[in-house]
């Protein structure tokens, strides 16, 4: 009777900790188990079947590992004693089997999602994408649409259900550009270019921020990415347009200098701004 009473015990200790756990990850706010985009909810779907795929070795391993440390205690006279045991054909293909099974179907998962989710891949659409183009400052994001001639810092306007196309450098220490709820991170690098592919599928403001600790000022360096209606970001373009100062290359020199939470502006851009970030990091030409 009292065998019995602690295996139920450890039972239910193992239950109570399981629905736990799960009650705590679906009332917490995490943004990559709530995705507002496309790419976002491949992402989600890719991580919930893998960890479904490992619970099969991960499972067993815990219930084996209990069993094994209750059967075989000291004050168990029915343990039996064999030293010179050393293979059994059934469990050899059960613990070389099931891990290589798992491989292989995770093999195929993930050479199918990763040209499928390829961050420099367009996504499919009807309609025309929106061209942002980012830089990484310290500690601040600079956000540029060259065919609307504005910019922005820290905030990032975009219609839902629309591609967005970002080309991504930097003019400060490595950093990484990171919207949760719409899709993965990808680096943006001085004198580099990265390219990165995202869609929001319904409207609303979603945080972004730096995915790599860059200095002091790495806690504040966050945006607001908004999802609108294509009318409401035309319309906010337009008052940009009419509002905003000129950033032109030697003002943005100004902007680029390190400083730390910094509050939305918005600017009109004139000239090839991007393309004057990233030709600073050139080699000059030899005579």
């Amino acid at each position: 009777m009292k065998k019995k009473y602690k295996i139920a015990t450890l039972i239910l200790s193992c239950l109570v900790s399981v629905v736990g756990s799960i009650f705590i990850i679906l009332r917490s706010d995490i943004p990559v188990l709530d995705p507002k985009g496309w790419i976002a909810q491949q992402e989600k779907d890719l991580l919930i079947t893998t960890s479904l795929l490992l619970l099969i070795v991960i499972i067993p391993v815990f219930v084996f590992t209990l069993g094994f440390a209750y059967h075989y205690r000291e004050n168990n006279p029915d343990a039996r004693h064999e030293p010179n045991w050393e293979h059994n054909s059934i469990a050899e293909c059960l613990w070389w089997g099931v891990p290589v099974f798992i491989i292989l179907i995770l093999s195929i998962l993930t050479w199918k999602t990763t040209h499928q989710l390829d961050p420099f891949r367009p996504l499919d659409s009807t309609k025309e994408p929106v061209e942002v183009q980012v830089v990484a400052l310290q500690w601040k994001w600079l956000f540029i649409y060259p065919k609307e001639g504005i910019a922005t810092v820290n905030f990032l306007q975009f219609p839902e259900n629309t591609p967005v196309n970002f080309t991504l450098t930097g003019d400060a220490p490595m950093n990484s550009f990171w919207i949760p709820r719409l899709g993965g991170q990808i680096y943006a690098m001085s004198g580099m270019r990265s390219k990165l592919h995202l869609i929001a599928n319904e409207i609303g403001d979603f945080r972004g921020r730096a995915a790599h600790i860059n200095g002091k000022g790495f806690a504040g360096m966050v945006f607001t990415a908004r999802a609108s209606s294509e009318e409401d970001f035309y319309s906010w373009g337009e008052s940009v347009r009419n509002e905003g100062s000129l950033l032109d290359f030697a003002s943005y020199q100004e902007l680029a200098k390190p400083s730390q939470y910094v509050p939305v502006q918005y600017y009109t851009v004139n000239e090839d701004l991007f393309e004057k970030i990233i030709d600073q990091y050139k080699t000059p030409k030899l005579k």
